[in-house]
């Protein structure tokens, strides 16, 4: 993929596995709330979330450097991913020690891009 805007920083993140129990709404808030200042990003919105009968729930939360999406799964199994964008430098396994620990996971799966 070419680098259309190289003069703007970008880091990407997305952290995937599954939790010790199915996750809710206000975990889904706390998690994202606590996501900030554990990377060190101003939040600009409390977070967001919503329940789709078919998929699960998603969450979102707009950082001042960009923002986290976040998406659990009860069926067809106990799943859950986190999608982080930011503007500004962030410690990759920082994130995913504190999702793991957040959500009871014994391991994760990550990919920074």
């Amino acid at each position: 993929m070419r680098d259309l805007a190289p003069t703007i920083y970008r880091q990407r993140l997305v952290i995937e596995a599954y939790p010790a129990e199915p996750i809710s709404a206000p975990q889904i808030t706390d998690y994202l709330s606590g996501l900030a200042p554990v990377l060190d990003m101003k939040g600009l919105i409390e977070p967001v979330t919503h329940r789709s009968d078919l998929y699960g729930w998603a969450g979102w939360t707009h950082w001042e450097t960009s923002g986290a999406h976040f998406y659990a799964w009860e069926q067809p199994v106990l799943f859950y991913s986190v999608d982080i964008y930011t503007c500004k430098p962030f410690d990759p396994l920082v994130a995913v020690e504190y999702t793991t620990r957040f959500f009871g996971s014994a391991s994760a799966e990550y990919k920074e891009f």
